[in-house]
Parts: structure tokens; C-alpha cells; sequence
């Protein structure tokens, strides 16, 4: 399989340097329909426009995951911008929850000021490929490498678990991207929320801002309702955490 870092339609940052977030996002809107057809595997290509949290879903050609223009980034996405990281990943690992292996590849641009502008992602069902290579272990050496456990001296990256491989989900609403990153958040802290105190929902505010939720509109309304306080208070945590961030820095 061609990666799709190596695919000639995929433009690279500098060939848009210098134009405003609009040009970037006019420009690969044009790429993105052209690249999938050209994609010998089954692929996804997404276009988010950064500028339009949550809903940055610009443009799509492809169904493995199910999205449509409109939809909001994936949680990994959304943590890279709320972070500043504006480097590219490429042929990173992640899993559907009905169990696909995809191979996927971002690339961020960047305006005329070095702002986020826009993330051209594909998404490449590689599941196929995977059951091959097992299928072909058996047959070979009698036994399936991709469900082993690396060996200490030798980690392979096809050995890692399914729930490490996941890494990155793709909702389908903001509810349903707001709701995943409060559970996750509140999984991280470690404590049931009807046994919380304040410094836990303060963990919790800190690991939610650190994901990038409260880009994500309706978001102190939702984190209040989640923690069984009210809006005013998250928004008390938010000040008491920033605030200490600064007085650290």
C-alpha cells in the first residue's frame, strides 16, 4: 500500500504558505474528492477547517467512518489544537469500535499569521492488509505475530494492544465528541464523580481544558452538568487553574 504521505495530490504546507485561512481551505477543498479516487485502498479523506470548531468537518469524500461535512474533529485532533501542536503525523495507527484497523495520516496548514487553518487527514481501512499478514504468520511460522506480545528487547508496533491502538475517535456530533472527552477525563482522575471533591473536579477541569473541550460550544454548561455543580463554578476552577498556571510560569 502507497502511503499516503507519499501520494503526489497531497500538497505540502509550503506549497499554500502565505495564503489566508480561506485560500488554504478553498484550495485543498478542491483536493479532496480527486485524492480519495485515487487511493487504491479503502480511504477516507477529511478536510477540517480549524477555524470552525467544533463543527470543522469542511469536506469529505469516503465512508469509513461514517462522517458528513458539519461533523466535529476527532478527539486527537482537537487536543493538537487546543496544545498549539501543529506538526504532521504521519501513518499513525487507530481502531474502530467495530474492530477496523485504520493507517492514518494528518497534515496541519497554517495562514499567512501561523495560525491553524486547516487539517487535511486520510483514513486508510487497512483491515484487509492485517488479516493477511496474519493469515500468512500462521501459514509461515505457525503462529500470529500481531497477537503476540513483543519481546522486551524487541517492541513491534503490530503487537500493541487494541485499546493502545485506538487512540483517536471520530464522532459523529459534538454531544457525542463532549461526551467522550468528559468520560475519558473523568476515567483519568480515577474517582466516581458522586465522590469527588473539589481538588478531583479540579483534576478533571484540568484534564478536560488540556483535550481541548472548552473549544467546544456549550462546553462550561455540559462540564457543569457532568460534575453536579453549577456553570459558574466551572468557570471559578478555570480561573483558579490558569491562574496558578501563570503564577508557576
Amino acid at each position: 500500500m502507497e502511503p499516503a504521505s507519499n501520494n503526489p495530490m497531497l500538497p505540502a504546507p509550503a506549497a499554500l504558505e502565505g495564503m489566508d485561512a480561506e485560500g488554504i481551505n478553498r484550495v485543498l477543498e478542491l483536493l479532496v474528492a480527486p485524492l480519495q479516487a485515487a487511493m487504491t485502498q479503502p480511504t477516507e479523506v477529511v478536510l477540517h477547517d480549524l477555524r470552525r470548531i467544533p463543527n470543522t468537518v469542511r469536506a469529505i469524500a469516503g465512508t469509513v467512518t461514517g462522517r458528513q461535512v458539519g461533523h466535529p474533529p476527532t478527539d486527537k485532533l482537537l487536543e493538537r489544537v487546543a496544545a498549539g501542536d501543529l506538526r504532521h503525523e504521519i501513518g499513525y495507527r487507530s481502531q474502530l469500535p467495530d474492530g477496523r484497523n485504520l493507517q492514518s495520516t494528518t497534515i496541519v496548514y497554517t495562514d499567512d499569521e501561523g495560525r491553524p487553518a486547516a487539517a487535511l487527514c486520510l483514513n486508510t481501512d487497512v483491515s484487509a492488509w492485517v488479516s493477511l499478514r496474519s493469515a500468512m504468520d500462521r501459514f509461515v511460522l505457525g503462529h500470529d505475530l500481531t497477537s503476540m506480545p513483543p519481546a522486551p528487547s524487541m517492541p513491534s508496533a503490530d503487537a500493541v494492544p487494541a485499546v493502545a491502538q485506538q487512540g483517536e475517535s471520530f464522532p459523529h456530533s459534538v454531544e457525542e465528541l463532549s461526551a467522550l472527552l468528559l468520560e475519558a477525563a473523568i476515567t483519568a482522575v480515577g474517582v466516581p464523580v458522586e465522590e469527588m471533591r473539589k481538588e478531583h473536579k479540579l483534576q478533571v477541569i484540568a484534564e478536560l481544558e488540556r483535550r481541548g473541550f472548552f473549544l467546544v460550544k456549550q462546553a462550561p454548561e455540559t462540564a457543569a452538568a457532568a460534575l453536579g455543580v453549577s456553570r459558574f463554578t466551572i468557570y471559578n476552577y478555570l480561573n483558579e487553574l490558569n491562574g496558578s498556571a501563570e503564577q508557576s510560569a
